[in-house]
């Protein structure tokens, strides 16, 4: 059955970030949590991403996303990469506070 909900940005974030890092719809990863909130079944351990995913999972759980060595990150320092995150986040908020980006 569709249905349509209002949720928090940030926790619709965290769902698609762990959809991708277990390689899984975001569908999928939402009827399981409702189910384990309904106490419906017992959450199931995370899926590691296939073998040929560009995403793995440290011993942390954080996720790490492999590029090519020629991809452009690969040849900027720490405070570009800070900075390019930044602007990011930026552009981000002003869509979500009504400004033109």
């Amino acid at each position: 059955m569709k249905t349509t909900l209002d949720l928090p940005d940030e926790l619709v974030r965290e769902m698609k970030l762990r959809a991708v890092m277990q390689g899984r719809t975001l569908r999928d990863l939402a009827a399981e949590f409702i189910r384990a909130g309904l106490g419906m079944a017992a959450p199931s351990a995370p899926q590691t991403p296939p073998p040929d995913s560009m995403v793995s999972i440290w011993p942390t759980g954080l996720p790490f996303v492999r590029c090519s060595a020629d991809a452009p990150t690969a040849r900027m320092g720490v405070e570009a990469l800070l900075g390019l995150e930044q602007a990011s986040q930026t552009s981000e908020d002003m869509q979500r506070a009504g400004f033109p980006v």
